[in-house]
């Protein structure tokens, strides 16, 4: 597991599970349903971020396409086109136009079937890029749903904060 990685997955599992659940759940959950809750979403959320290194750091479409969208994929980005097919074909024509594209998971963090990551993304190496956030359905761990906000970096701000 890469070092940036396993901050990830640190500084976003601990405690996050039992966080997000309320009071009114956990009444109702055993200690058993619990913790099955959190092994699905720490295995949920390292395979969403094993993903996104698949497709926007190591650039492999193929390989993304095989391990990690499921078959009946659904697309709500409205430039991304609709279903698996769609997507990958997506993400080879982005990879023609930017070959050297790159993607820095921020953060990220998993709540029952959800995941989300915020990004920084960059066409170009040069480029100060965008600022995103994905919410990643999982099912069978493979993405079966994707929604998508973005912005782009800018050079100041209102206030002395950073975009990530």
């Amino acid at each position: 597991m890469t070092p940036h990685l396993h901050h990830i997955m640190k500084t976003s599992l601990s405690g996050f599970a039992a966080l997000t659940l309320s009071a009114a759940t956990l009444a109702d959950m055993s200690t058993a349903d619990i913790l099955a809750q959190e092994a699905l979403e720490q295995q949920n959320l390292k395979k969403a971020v094993r993903c996104m290194e698949i497709l926007e750091v190591e650039l492999d479409v193929g390989r993304f396409g095989r391990e990690c969208v499921a078959e009946g994929h659904i697309e709500h980005a409205p430039r991304v086109p609709g279903g698996k097919e769609g997507l990958l074909r997506y993400f080879a024509a982005q990879l023609e136009r930017f070959p050297k594209m790159h993607a820095d998971i921020k953060r990220a963090g998993a709540d029952g079937d959800l995941v989300w990551m915020h990004i920084h993304f960059k066409a170009k190496p040069d480029a100060k890029g965008n600022a995103g956030m994905h919410i990643f359905r999982m099912e069978n761990g493979k993405f079966a749903e994707h929604w998508s906000v973005g912005q782009p970096v800018v050079d100041s701000t209102l206030h002395d904060n950073s975009m990530f």
